[in-house]
């Protein structure tokens, strides 16, 4: 049986019908396109139609009740309809339903009635951006990629949900100052290929600490890389600043970071300079691209463990030896270097790396065209170079194997080298030892430089040397003693001839005062007794201090051990002391001791007392059996409103959180650090502080961190014992993941344990709707690869092909019985 609802002649939706109507409706039974009267039908039709018109009066009620609830955010209403009228979405996108959250499958509603993703890119819209984006306050998602959308951006101060923003491949024109100001949940930038008015990287940045890429390429930015992007993110993993403006330095915090790629090639103008030394310290590096810049200097030294896989410094100014270190570099895979100023011999990679060496038309300084041995007075003056940071201006003229055939500032004699002249250089640096290797040489002129430390006592064995010229630098210590014939000169060095160990006289009264010694050179004063008259005065002062300070330091240590036996009774093999004395160091921090249930047979309270003249704000706190790791539940033993406390050093090394050795301040997230230490061993099957293994793989959090960086490694390291099935590793890759956050090396970037009971929680498969504060969804992305040209290595770095789409897992807000009283939350559940 078909039941038609009219109204009128016209069929109009259950929706828009009153309830009203319904008792005014023509019900109308067709069978075999007949019409009934009622009294005709049959009982079992009745039925039928009782039950067609109980679905339409449940169906007119439901749509009727609950559309106050289901309605989206009057602002974010607002906000996409500016967003629709100025990227023409009515008719490029078919944005015509008047709730927003009916315009899929761009925009989703995860949470009911707010916007939290807009997904529109590489559908060739044109227009600008409303201001009004701001207020899409739940919005963890703008993708507006491939796009030819235009003008300034707006500001998207405040929006703390969003995690993923996708602009690149656009022509906006500025970026407002605050635009990342409070995007605290951002984790992935990328606004390549934009025509920006010049700009620098903004402070506000630091406010995304759980950033995972940034990659401004092609952008437009200008100024020096800062410093933070070094040291505030724990989770770092790429950092794209090619084809830009960029001047300064590599900055030192990048020894911090965890960054797995480093892109700045390719600068305009000035370029970025200096050395590229920091790469040896980056300890998750594996693909650098310095070329096309102005880097100076030698190439560092690697240690072996490092997991560099791609270096590029070609178009640069690097000078010195290629070290065998990067030679042997077990995880390089490919080098370029080309059209630089290296020097000595042309080195030699295994087949296994690629490498630009023996290309044709590269330009180098190597003192052969092939590999092989330099001359020995090659490598003589490379040794002397090496203390001056191999000078670029030496690099550019020092070419071929014979440093007499017109190597500049090189003099020779019969293929002897009798002149070195490195007279106003600008050269800085330290006096080589080296220099003893020319053994005709007669003048060693390096006046008028800034040349630091001390002349080397090796140069006054050199048989033939005439005259040594220092004049007008930095140096300091004594002068050696020269043979009679040798004209020393010193002058313009204000701290030569000082003892630097402190225990000269004053400046005024150093033996090689500074003038011109046309004799021997070698310090004697014109009164042979005086001078050793103030040598014994010199040796006396030196016995007697050392007498006293042996007198003062015996002192101090009594004091001490009186110190220690006042609160003798308070310490046994059974419990903690933290911090019994007052250090004042801070107002609001509470001074506590941690003892056992049990001090030499007696209560906590009464094995220790106060004194008069003792700290009244210390507290003596029965702690039951603590915390051989570290003081795991310190914190909650403080009084209420203290929220960390000072200690004593107590736990086992290994496991303290660097602020905790360092300050002795410990929080939660102290605990938090030790936690994931403890994660990392059962993983591994190894101890937090290994001391038979070598320095390098010594400390299990350094090793994990660097083992963690290759798929393939890590596999290696779990514990044998483990049974490595596809669902155990995915367990153990969630664990390490959580391991490698709870280890990071600030404070501020570790998650609550909150946080870490719940992703241990969601791999044993016990849900629950309870929900701990502050739980994020974690991006699959960040564990894909990105998609590179051809002949690039598959970093795993996030792709913005694989960030569009619904490329996420959410860690599920879970935790077991008994867990809801310790974890009190105001949030609800989202759905993921």
């Amino acid at each position: 049986m078909k039941v038609g609802i009219f109204r009128g002649k016209e069929e109009k939706p259950i929706s828009e019908i009153s309830p009203s109507s319904i008792f005014k409706m023509k019900v109308a039974i067709f069978r075999r396109k007949e019409e009934k009267p009622i009294s005709g039908i049959s009982s079992s039709s009745m039925i039928e139609m009782k039950v067609a018109i109980f679905i339409i009066a449940v169906g007119v009620f439901i749509s009727f009740v609950p559309v106050a609830e289901s309605q989206t955010n009057g602002a974010d209403v607002q906000a996409m309809q500016a967003l629709s009228k100025n990227i023409n979405g009515a008719t490029a996108l078919k944005w015509t339903d008047p709730d927003p959250c009916n315009w899929q499958p761009q925009v989703a509603c995860e949470t009911p009635g707010r916007i939290t993703r807009i997904q529109i890119g590489n559908s060739g819209l044109a227009g600008t951006l409303p201001a009004e984006l701001r207020n899409l306050t739940s919005l963890r998602h703008l993708e507006l990629q491939n796009n030819g959308l235009s003008g300034p951006l707006p500001s998207l101060s405040g929006l703390s949900q969003l995690e993923v923003l996708l602009l690149h491949n656009n022509s906006f024109s500025y970026i407002p100052p605050d635009f990342f100001s409070g995007l605290s949940s951002l984790q992935n930038v990328v606004v390549d290929k934009n025509p920006f008015s010049p700009w620098q990287i903004p402070e506000s940045l630091k406010d995304a600490q759980l950033l995972v890429n940034f990659s401004a390429n092609t952008a437009n930015v200008t100024g020096p890389i800062p410093d933070f992007l070094g040291s505030s993110f724990s989770s770092f993993n790429h950092l794209g600043l090619a084809y830009n403006s960029l001047r300064g330095g590599l900055p030192t915090t990048f020894a911090e970071s965890p960054m797995v790629s480093l892109w700045v090639n390719n600068q305009n103008g000035v370029k970025l300079s200096g050395g590229v030394d920091v790469i040896k310290n980056m300890t998750s590096l594996q693909q650098a691209w310095l070329q096309s810049n102005a880097f100076s200097g030698p190439l560092p030294e690697f240690p072996q463990s490092n997991p560099l896989q791609e270096l590029n410094v070609r178009d640069n100014q690097i000078t010195g030896i290629v070290p065998q270190s990067l030679i042997s570099l077990p995880s390089l895979k490919k080098i370029v270097f080309a059209n630089n100023l290296l020097q000595g011999e042309m080195p030699s990679f295994p087949k296994s790396v690629e490498s630009d060496v023996n290309q044709t038309g590269t330009i180098n300084r190597f003192c052969l065209s092939s590999p092989g041995k330099c001359d020995s007075r090659v490598d003589a003056l490379l040794s002397v170079a090496k203390n001056l940071n191999y000078p670029v201006k030496l690099a550019a003229d020092w070419q071929g194997n014979d440093p007499c055939n017109n190597w500049v500032e090189i003099t020779c004699n019969g293929g002897n080298i009798t002149v070195i002249n490195f007279k106003k250089m600008g050269f800085a640096g330290t006096i080589s030892p080296d220099f003893v290797l020319f053994t005709s040489l007669q003048k060693l002129l390096l006046a008028d430089n800034n040349l630091t430390g001390s002349i080397p006592p090796e140069i006054a064995k050199l048989p033939k040397l005439l005259e040594l010229d220092v004049r007008n630098n930095k140096i300091s210590g004594k002068v050696p003693s020269f043979n009679g014939n040798v004209k020393v000169e010193t002058d313009g060095n204000p701290d030569i001839g000082k003892d630097t160990g402190g225990s000269s006289g004053s400046p005024g009264t150093s033996p090689a005062g500074g003038g011109s010694s046309g004799g021997g050179g070698n310090g004697n004063d014109a009164g042979g007794n005086k001078k050793s008259s103030n040598t014994t005065v010199i040796v006396g002062s030196i016995v007697g201090g050392g007498i006293g300070l042996c007198f003062v330091a015996g002192l101090a240590y009594c004091l001490y051990r009186r110190k220690q036996h006042k609160f003798g009774r308070v310490q046994s093999p059974h419990m903690t002391v933290i911090h019994p004395q007052h250090s004042g160091s801070d107002p609001d921090t509470v001074k506590i001791t941690v003892a056992g249930a049990n001090l030499n047979g007696g209560s906590a309270s009464d094995t220790y007392s106060h004194t008069s003249s003792g700290p009244n704000d210390i507290h003596v706190v029965e702690a039951g059996q603590m915390a051989k790791v570290a003081d795991f539940g310190l914190v909650r033993l403080a009084p209420d409103g203290k929220c960390s406390v000072e200690t004593r050093l107590a736990g086992t090394f290994g496991y303290l959180a660097p602020e905790y050795a360092v300050t002795g301040r410990v929080t939660t997230k102290s605990d938090v650090f030790s936690f994931g230490v403890i994660l990392m061993e059962l993983i591994t099957g190894r101890r937090a502080l290994d001391e038979s293994q070598p320095e390098e793989n010594m400390h299990l959090v350094t090793w994990f961190r660097r083992m963690q960086i290759n798929k393939e490694t890590f596999q290696k390291i779990v514990d044998s014992t483990i049974d490595l099935t596809e669902e155990t590793l995915t367990s153990i890759n969630t664990v390490a993941e959580l391991a490698g956050h709870c280890c990071a090396r600030e404070a501020y970037q570790r998650p609550d344990m909150g946080h870490a009971v719940n992703v241990l929680l969601s791999r044993s498969g016990r849900h629950s709707r309870m929900a701990v504060p502050h739980l994020r969804s974690w991006p699959a992305w960040t564990t894909h690869k990105l998609a590179y040209p051809p002949g690039h290595l598959g970093l795993q770095i996030p792709s913005p092909q694989l960030m569009e789409g619904e490329n996420w897992k959410c860690a599920w807000k879970v935790w077991p019985s008994g867990f809801s009283d310790s974890f009190p939350s105001a949030e609800g559940d989202e759905d993921c």
